[in-house]
C-alpha cells in the first residue's frame, strides 16, 4: 500500500478538455474541476478555458498555492502528472483590437534609479496590469478626498530648532509595546498578489528585514499562516522580529470571523485591528470601468472578483461578505473571541474617537480609506488635530496611528511631532512589490532615509523628542472643528412634511 500519487500521462489529460469533464494542472497536479467550474464566482469560461492544459501560470498570478487542495480537496486530485510527458500551457487567443494602454511588457528601470515612493508610484503605474493600476490607485467617485490626504502635509510647515548635535540619530520606537525600527507600518491593503507573486510574503518578508511593522488585511491573497510562516524569527539586523497585526472586516457569518480571530491569535499574531469605515465599499468609478479576470479570490474572507452591470469593481463585489450591521456594542463579542489588543481603524472625528477611548480599546487609526470609501471624508492629519482641540487627553490613553496621503519623510515626521504613535502606508508599499522583496527594501531605507534626514534638520536625534512645537498649523486650523457637534446643529430647519 502507498500514499504516492498516481503518474497522468499528458494525453489522458487532454482527454477531459470540455465543460462535461474539465482537469487542469497546477504545480505538476492534475485536478478534477468539472463539479467546481460551474460554481466558481469568477465564471465558468475562466475555468474551462484551461480544460487539458496546465494552468500554473495563470493560476498562481492570482490565488495562493493552498487554495485548490482547501476548495477542492483530496477527493478531486486525480494525481501527478508524469513529468516525461509535458502538457502545453493554454495560451490566449490574439487580441482582434488594438491593446489597452498598459497592457504591453514595459521594461522597469533598475531598482537603484528609483529614489521616491512617487518613482515607484510611476513605474507601477506603467507596468502593472490594467486592472491591478486601477484596483490599487482608484478612489471613490471624484477622489477630492485621496487628492487632499496628500495635500493637507504640505501645507504644514516645520519649524525648525538650530544648533544641536544631530550627529546621532535614532527612529527606534514601540507600537503596542512591540519593538520596531521606524514610526510607519504597512497598512492593510487587498491582494498584494496582484503586483508581485509572492504579494504579502514579499511584503513580510522586506519588513522583517528591516524591523518594521505589517498588517495583514482580511483580504489578503494568502492564508494568514502563510504570510505568519514566511516571516523569518528575527528581523535582520535588529535582534528581534517586528509584530504582525492582522485587520479584519466582520463577515456577514459572524462564525467565520470568529474562527479567523482564534487562527490569528494561535499564530502569534500581536494585535487585531477592525476597520469601522467601510459598512459598505465605495464607489471607485476607476475600478469599475476596468473588467475584473475572473477567478481571483482571497482565502481569508472569501471574496472573489467578478463583473456585473455596474462594473467590475473589486473593491465593491470582493467587499460583498462584508457585516454593514457592525455597532460599537460589538466590541465586547470581539473581545470575547481573542485577547489581542484591539485597534479601530477609520476614526474620522473626535466624537468617535472618544467612544473608543470610552470603550477601553488599545488604540485608533485615523483613516479614511485611502479616499477610497466616502468621498470628501476628512484628511486624517486635519483628525489629528481636532483630537488636539476636542479631547487632548485621548493621547495619554491610547496610541493614534495616522493612515493616508503619507508619501514623504516629512509627512511622516509631522504626524508623529503633532501626537501620532506611528504612521502606515498602503499604496507605496504595493508599487514597491514591481520589485518583489527587494522593491519592499529599498522603499523601507528610502523613507528610513528621509525621516532621519528631516530629523536632524529640525533638531531632533529620538523620536521621543518630538512635540506639536516643531509644527506650523496655522495655514489648515480654521479647517479644523472645534466642537464634536456642528456649531448649526440647533438651528437645522424644521423638514418640510
Amino acid at each position: 500500500m502507498t500514499n504516492e500519487e498516481p503518474l497522468v500521462l499528458a494525453a489522458e489529460v487532454q482527454k477531459h478538455a470540455n465543460r462535461e469533464d474539465c482537469w487542469i494542472v497546477v504545480e505538476g497536479k492534475v485536478w478534477d474541476l468539472t463539479d467546481f467550474a460551474p460554481e466558481h464566482p469568477g465564471g465558468l469560461e475562466s475555468i474551462t478555458e484551461h480544460a487539458g492544459h496546465d494552468a500554473t501560470e495563470v493560476y498562481n498570478a492570482f490565488h495562493a498555492p493552498s487554495l485548490l487542495p482547501t476548495t477542492l480537496g483530496p477527493s478531486k486530485l486525480i494525481g501527478k502528472l508524469d513529468p516525461s510527458t509535458p502538457l502545453p500551457t493554454y495560451q490566449k487567443p490574439p487580441p482582434t483590437s488594438t491593446p489597452q494602454l498598459g497592457t504591453q511588457p514595459v521594461e522597469k528601470p533598475p531598482l537603484d534609479t528609483i529614489l521616491s515612493t512617487h518613482d515607484f508610484e510611476d513605474v507601477a503605474s506603467r507596468t502593472l496590469t490594467p486592472k491591478t493600476w486601477a484596483f490599487y490607485s482608484s478612489a471613490a467617485t471624484d477622489c477630492h478626498t485621496r487628492s487632499l490626504n496628500n495635500s493637507l502635509f504640505h501645507r504644514l510647515l516645520f519649524r525648525p530648532r538650530l544648533l544641536r548635535n544631530v550627529q546621532r540619530v535614532s527612529t527606534h520606537t514601540t507600537i503596542l509595546g512591540h519593538h520596531v525600527s521606524l514610526p510607519f507600518f504597512v497598512s492593510p491593503a487587498a491582494m498584494a498578489r496582484m503586483a508581485h507573486p509572492e504579494g504579502e510574503k514579499a511584503l513580510a518578508r522586506g519588513c522583517a528585514s528591516r524591523g518594521v511593522m505589517q498588517c495583514v488585511s482580511t483580504n489578503a491573497s494568502f492564508p494568514i499562516g502563510e504570510i505568519v510562516g514566511a516571516v523569518a524569527e528575527e528581523g535582520e539586523g535588529e535582534g528581534r522580529r517586528p509584530p504582525l497585526f492582522f485587520q479584519l472586516y466582520v463577515n456577514r457569518e459572524r462564525a467565520k470571523s470568529e474562527a479567523l480571530l482564534r487562527e490569528v491569535e494561535a499564530l502569534g499574531v500581536k494585535a487585531v485591528v477592525l476597520t469601522v469605515d467601510a459598512p459598505v465599499a465605495g464607489k471607485r468609478e476607476a475600478d469599475e470601468r476596468v473588467k475584473a479576470e475572473g477567478g481571483l479570490r482571497a482565502p481569508m474572507s472569501g471574496g472573489e472578483a467578478g463583473n456585473d452591470k455596474k462594473g467590475g469593481g473589486m473593491g465593491r463585489i470582493m467587499g460583498s461578505f462584508v457585516d454593514p450591521t457592525v455597532r460599537w456594542e460589538d466590541i465586547e463579542w470581539i473581545r470575547r473571541c481573542m485577547k489581542l489588543p484591539l485597534v479601530l481603524k477609520g476614526i474620522q472625528c473626535a466624537a468617535d474617537a472618544k467612544m473608543a477611548m470610552e470603550m477601553g480599546v488599545d488604540g485608533i487609526m485615523l483613516s479614511n480609506h485611502g479616499g477610497r470609501s466616502l468621498d470628501t471624508s476628512p484628511p486624517a492629519i486635519l483628525v489629528l488635530l481636532e483630537l488636539h482641540k476636542c479631547c487632548p487627553e485621548i493621547f495619554d490613553k491610547m496610541e493614534i496611528y495616522v493612515d493616508g496621503g503619507i508619501r514623504r519623510g516629512t509627512d511622516i515626521l509631522k504626524a508623529i511631532c503633532l501626537g501620532a504613535t506611528a504612521v502606515g502606508l498602503g499604496r507605496p508599499f504595493l508599487y514597491s512589490l514591481a520589485y518583489g522583496q527587494e522593491g519592499v527594501e529599498h522603499l523601507i531605507e528610502i523613507l528610513k532615509d528621509e525621516v532621519k534626514t528631516s530629523m536632524r534638520m529640525i533638531g531632533l536625534t529620538t523620536l521621543d523628542q518630538a512635540h506639536p512645537g516643531y509644527v506650523n498649523t496655522l495655514d489648515v486650523d480654521y479647517l479644523v472643528p472645534g466642537t464634536e457637534t456642528h456649531p448649526y446643529a440647533r438651528r437645522r430647519p424644521k423638514a418640510r412634511l
